[in-house]
């Protein structure tokens, strides 16, 4: 009887410690907020980035974004497709020449009501020169590369 209840004890440990592992082993794309725990929403009502908190933070396709306060969340969540930024957050830049480089949240600019991240000012400055030939480039090649991570491009 007790080895019984021992051998029943260790498959329960086994199942759980399994179970866990699964549960836990997300996706590492997504195990950073959206924007680098920056505030979307402040982007278009403050005009600058804002630092988001832990109080505040809404799931959009299985990204977490973090906002400064509950208002701003509540606007995300009531249009979440305003608020996001272009190409997953990846440098606009980076993507109009097939490329997904991690974007500074502090190097950005909303073009016809779209948020669109650079990888620093450098860059920024070169896609500065052309916005609309570079989003039209970015917006064909998302197309192509936004299921890919950047280490196949």
């Amino acid at each position: 009887m007790k080895s019984n209840r021992t051998l029943f004890l260790a498959t329960m440990v086994m199942v759980i410690a399994f179970m866990s592992t699964n549960i836990f082993a997300g996706d590492y794309t997504h195990s950073t907020p959206g924007i680098n725990g920056y505030d979307p929403v402040a982007y278009f009502t403050d005009g600058k980035p804002k630092k988001g908190n832990g109080y505040h933070v809404a799931d959009y396709e299985g990204v977490i974004y973090v906002f400064a306060n509950k208002k701003n969340r509540k606007m995300f969540e009531a249009n979440p497709g305003k608020y996001i930024p272009a190409y997953g957050g990846y440098c606009a830049y980076g993507v109009a020449v097939g490329k997904k480089f991690v974007a500074d949240p502090e190097v950005w600019r909303i073009e016809n009501g779209k948020l669109y991240l650079n990888l620093d000012n450098d860059i920024q400055k070169k896609w500065l020169k052309d916005i609309p030939g570079y989003i039209k480039k970015a917006d064909s090649n998302w197309m192509i590369i936004k299921n890919k991570t950047p280490f196949e491009l």
